[in-house]
């Protein structure tokens, strides 16, 4: 499976009782197949699974499965701080025929890069899938590194792509020059054109779940196009987002973000709690200008 174009961490939208909303999850998922999204991840950091019980978890990648079919590509996390639940999650995302799966280091444990390999193996053998990484050390507490990516490529050829979301550059640039096998996504957003540069083709971008045409414009102009002119233009309008979505408070910016879509969000389950009133005034006058910008330059009137 090769890693191409923007992937979204779909959001979970709840109900006014904080259970999960299947119908308007559905809504979500069709929104972003029709605005033509590359693929979808269940079960991500956006879509909150650290606040679902292991038995939502496993309805909601079924449900998706359910409406996508196979008109995009459906990846599930499998992001759990104990092996064995990750290799449930992993079990699990087999059983629907998920295109592949999601793994990234266990939080809270703090293992060794031997060990975290260990954990990434155990849930390879459970799925038999294709995988992305996820490195997430701002969330994990541990970075995935030489040891670790030696030890698990030796072992499998399901591991085919990578969600790098360290921020450190010195870690995109070992990853293009040391592991060329692995497809690297950009998994940090204000850094996506310089992950273009460096041959990355796809970005999991939580942004996208509300202005998916505007992301799919960035990598059109430097992956498609190679027009990295006009790319810079077109990040350049981007970042206000990014700079509000990095002050705290991203998951209900996300959801917020769908709210201005059309969608049904709903709010975040605690200990999050919703954006106030001040907050989504900027967000939505932040939308709004990466809507016209965006159209702008895509239509050349800028």
């Amino acid at each position: 499976m090769k890693f191409e174009g923007i992937y979204t961490p779909a959001i979970t939208p709840l109900t006014t009782d904080g259970q999960i909303d299947k119908t308007a999850f559905a809504q979500v998922l069709e929104y972003l197949i029709d605005a033509k999204v590359h693929g979808i991840i269940i079960g991500g950091s956006t879509g909150e699974y650290y606040a679902h019980t292991a038995q939502e978890r496993f309805d909601l990648a079924a449900q998706a499965k359910e409406v996508i079919a196979n008109r995009v590509p459906l990846i599930i996390g499998t992001g759990a701080v104990r092996t064995e639940d990750s290799v449930e999650y992993a079990k699990a995302a087999k059983a629907i025929k998920a295109d592949a799966i999601l793994v990234g280091s266990p939080p809270y444990a703090l293992p060794t890069e031997q060990e975290n390999a260990i954990h990434a193996l155990a849930v390879d053998r459970a799925a038999d899938l294709p995988i992305m990484l996820y490195n997430y050390p701002g969330r994990m507490s541990v970075s995935m590194g030489r040891e670790f990516f030696q030890t698990v490529l030796a072992a499998s050829s399901n591991f085919v792509a990578i969600k790098e979301s360290s921020g450190q550059m010195g870690q995109l640039h070992m990853l293009a020059c040391e592991f060329p096998q692995l497809d690297i996504s950009c998994g940090w957003d204000d850094q996506a054109l310089e992950f273009f540069a460096w041959g990355a083709r796809s970005w999991v971008c939580a942004g996208s779940n509300f202005i998916p045409h505007e992301h799919i414009a960035l990598y059109n102009a430097c992956v498609i196009e190679k027009n990295f002119d006009k790319g810079r233009r077109i990040m350049a309008a981007m970042l206000p987002l990014m700079d509000f979505l990095e002050g705290g408070k991203f998951v209900q910016s996300i959801k917020f973000g769908c709210e201005l879509s059309g969608l049904r969000p709903g709010g975040v389950r605690a200990p999050l709690q919703a954006l106030e009133d001040s907050e989504k005034q900027t967000l939505q006058a932040i939308v709004a200008g990466i809507k016209r910008n965006v159209a702008q330059i895509t239509e050349g009137a800028a």
